[in-house]
């Protein structure tokens, strides 16, 4: 069986990249991350969906963005509320957290090379999303290559993948695949700014995207929210 190292945030895309991989016949590797984020409560969500799809390993790292800030997410500054579908889609938002994907993906290659395997999944979206620079096909292309240049394994011939099955889904075809692979997106978190029991704030962008693709999937969203 093929291993594949799969990012797990513990959002629908994400987990949905998770259930494509296992339907693909890899054995899943999944990593998440505890990166000083507030919506500390994905990692545990991350959990309870690796146990559920039946991952084979699931790690958590553990690395401080904090210590750089200069995002919603990581840093004292207030998480944007009730825009629009036009404010969504224009520019780069202050909840674009720098470098993260970059990031998270060396992390990914780095066990990838220890566990010997040249797969690595990401649940990346262009389609239905906030702007992020880091999600966008040039850059997955861009670290694949990287990827290739700059590991012992790559260097003795062992190529890397960078797959992303979701880059042209809209969010709600995203959530018709998920439903369509038999997962309980219930056990999904999505909210940027969740109350202390972990309940969906429903107005903050990433809310807003979620509602609108169950909406337009004409599927109802079973989470929890403090506004809708």
């Amino acid at each position: 069986m093929k291993r594949a190292v799969v990012l797990l945030s513990g959002g629908i895309d994400s987990t949905t990249t998770l259930a494509i991989a296992i339907a693909e016949g890899y054995e899943a590797y999944a990593l998440s991350f505890d990166y000083g984020q507030r919506h500390q409560i994905e990692t545990e969500a991350a959990r309870r969906i690796a146990d559920s799809l039946g991952a084979k390993e699931h790690r958590v790292a553990k690395i401080d963005l904090c210590t750089f800030g200069g995002s919603a997410l990581t840093d004292d500054i207030d998480v944007p509320k009730k825009r629009s579908d036009t404010e969504i889609a224009q520019g780069i938002p202050v909840t674009y957290v720098p470098a993260r994907n970059t990031i998270f993906l060396a992390y990914a290659l780095a066990w990838a090379e220890v566990i010997a395997a040249s797969d690595i999944f990401l649940g990346v979206n262009a389609i239905d999303y906030s702007g992020y620079p880091d999600c966008r096909p040039e850059f997955i292309e861009a670290f694949e290559t990287l990827a290739n240049l700059g590991t012992k394994a790559g260097i003795e011939g062992r190529r890397f993948y960078i797959h992303t099955p979701l880059i042209k889904f809209s969010k709600a075809e995203i959530i018709r695949k998920a439903v369509g692979l038999g997962f309980d997106l219930s056990l999904t978190h999505s909210c940027y700014d969740p109350s202390p029991e972990g309940v969906a704030c429903g107005e903050c962008d990433s809310c807003l995207l979620r509602l609108k693709g169950f909406r337009e999937a004409g599927i109802k969203d079973a989470i929890r929210y403090t506004k809708r």
